[in-house]
């Protein structure tokens, strides 16, 4: 078989160009995600599908999704556990291959003396509607060992987004010229229909699926027509359930060429006057470094922090000054900040939470577990 000649590397500047809209420029629900990425990058659709299928193909794209607003489809928070240290590495595992509604699952560390330091395994969690994110995170609990765990679920998102190769060139203290919006976490209730296409459009792509009719196929899996599938996704869309068409770049681990797109993971920790995480959440969320910043409770543990935020790199140091640049912001408009810490990520592996109830219930039973006795009862 002829080995392809189409260039696979971040650092050439099709791919560049390419990657640079598709990772976290197109917003919503989109048609024709190929036709308007080659739009705005100026290049035949026929040139943008070949480079995408080749770079999801070598893993230079890790996946390729149309990705919705799980946080409203879904109780969810980020959770952090304390295992035993001869553990953590079992539990780590077990959190990404089997349980699929951990998302991203992060080791970390931070200072030894800093509220939380023992708590070094992070997960995303989301647990379908109907069932009982307490009951999830005590089954999981039981599974991992874990001595202690404390769920933060978010109470508001400032930023919610990708962009690595983008942020690589961004300068300590660039940010938008207004306040970032504080985005509503209220769960929202879908028709049979809306589930049906949300299913089918959130499922990530195959190579051979990379083509420029991306969705007839979809409808069918869902069994509505194109235009049915179209108009229902729309309908999704005026709900604020929509994310972003994105082409993810693996972005932990070096990619078969030796590249590393990004090399440091950071969690920006902030406690914030009780009364004023919206306001201090969208002045934080104004940064441009920032992927993701959301209002969550950590509880004395954690030094009562309630303002988070994730920022990636290549270079730790410069990673703190954009630190420190939001810091001073923060000080610039009089935001009293009792507590601040950074906890640096190792070893992760990232997926998509599953979010269906019916899902869960396959789970359930190939756990062992009655879904019954996995719902919500509080």
């Amino acid at each position: 078989m002829a080995t392809s000649t189409t260039p696979i590397s971040l650092n050439d500047p099709v791919n560049a160009a390419i990657l640079a809209v598709s990772e976290d420029r197109l917003a919503g629900f989109q048609p024709d995600p190929f036709g308007e990425i080659a739009a705005r990058c100026s290049l035949p659709v026929e040139d943008v599908i070949e480079r995408i299928r080749e770079m999801l193909a070598a893993g230079t794209i890790r996946r390729v999704r149309q990705t919705v607003q799980a946080t409203r489809l879904a109780a969810g928070a980020l959770v952090a556990w304390k295992a035993p240290p001869d553990r953590i590495d079992a539990a780590f595992d077990f959190l990404v291959k089997d349980d699929p509604f951990s998302g991203h699952v992060v080791l970390r560390s931070t200072d030894a003396q800093a509220a939380g330091h023992d708590f070094r395994l992070w997960t995303t969690l989301k647990v379908p509607q109907g069932f009982s994110l307490r009951r999830h995170c005590e089954y999981l609990q039981s599974r991992i060992g874990a001595e202690e765990y404390r769920a933060m679920p978010a109470k508001r998102l400032f930023v919610l987004g990708v962009g690595h190769l983008r942020r690589r060139s961004i300068e300590p203290g660039s940010k938008s010229d207004q306040p970032a919006e504080a985005l509503s976490t209220d769960v929202v209730q879908l028709t049979q229909r809306q589930w049906a296409v949300l299913g089918a459009l959130k499922r990530e792509f195959t190579p051979d699926e990379i083509v420029r009719d991306l969705w007839t196929e979809r409808a069918r899996q869902a069994g509505l027509a194109l235009d049915e599938f179209i108009a229902t996704a729309r309908e999704l869309e005026s709900l604020d359930l929509m994310g972003r068409f994105s082409t993810f770049l693996e972005h932990v681990k070096p990619l078969s060429s030796g590249e590393r797109v990004t090399r440091y993971n950071a969690l920006f920790h902030w406690a914030v006057p009780q009364g004023r995480e919206i306001e201090a959440g969208r002045e934080i969320g104004r940064h441009d470094i920032l992927t993701h910043a959301y209002w969550r409770e950590g509880g004395p543990a954690f030094g009562n922090v309630n303002i988070m935020g994730v920022a990636h790199g290549l270079d730790r140091d410069l990673l703190l000054r954009h630190k420190q640049a939001i810091d001073e912001h923060l000080v610039s408009i009089g935001m009293p900040v009792s507590y601040t810490n950074v906890f640096w990520g190792g070893r992760s592996e990232i997926k998509p939470s599953e979010v269906l109830a019916t899902a869960y219930e396959n789970w359930c039973l190939s756990a062992g577990l009655d879904p019954e006795e996995m719902k919500e009862r509080d």
